[in-house]
């Protein structure tokens, strides 16, 4: 049993056509969005690397704001029902190759079309209930970093000056004492010279008036 035809799928669509890109190319990203809401697939397209991913998500914009515009619905509440990549015409190059001969190049292009629908009641209750608990948990954040704000802040006892200078002052008095002892010695080794050449000269005065 086949399902609606493309023509005939319920839904809001929104089609690029001719867009210069290989359908199966397109089919992978089409497949990672199709039956997600509109805000996970957007989601889902702002995380992919592929080229394919920037096209559908202005297809799937268009598809949104068509919905709003032309049928009223709630952007909130729709989601992906359909997405599919049709091919399209394929322009054929050639390059030259060796020996004269020519090789063929194919340049291939597709049309993309992107359908949402509304979310049944089940899906919408799940929806809510997961979006209040997000908005909750937000809202508890933002109160917990707003309060972290408020609080003042511990207060921070400078280093006294008083200390240093105390530092200071004992390794200023360190090398007094370590010089002192130095001073001392010479000033004892010297008056020990003067006093024996002292009595060189009078023991020599005392020889002469001997003889």
């Amino acid at each position: 049993m086949t399902g609606p035809k493309t023509n005939e799928r319920p839904g809001t669509r929104a089609t690029l056509r001719g867009y210069h890109m290989s359908a199966s190319k397109a089919r992978v990203v089409l497949n990672l969005i199709r039956g997600e809401d509109v805000k996970s697939a957007a989601e889902i397209l702002a995380g992919t690397t592929r080229e394919a991913a920037d096209v559908i998500a202005k297809v799937l914009a268009s598809a949104v704001a068509n919905a709003v515009n032309n049928d009223s619905m709630d952007a909130d509440e729709l989601y992906v029902s359909a997405a599919y990549a049709d091919e399209g015409i394929t322009m054929k190059r050639f390059t030259p190759r060796a020996r004269g001969r020519a090789g063929q190049i194919r340049k291939r292009a597709c049309h993309i079309t992107v359908i949402v629908s509304r979310l049944d009641e089940d899906r919408l209750e799940l929806l809510r209930v997961a979006r209040s608990a997000q908005a909750a948990a937000s809202r508890s954040r933002r109160v917990a970093t707003s309060r972290r704000r408020s609080e003042p802040a511990p207060a921070t006892t400078p280093a006294a000056p008083v200390a240093v200078e105390e530092v200071e002052n004992d390794l200023v008095v360190a090398e007094v004492e370590t010089t002192e002892p130095e001073i001392v010695e010479e000033t004892v080794n010297d008056q020990a010279l003067d006093e024996t050449s002292a009595e060189e000269t009078v023991s020599e005065d005392t020889t002469e008036e001997t003889k």
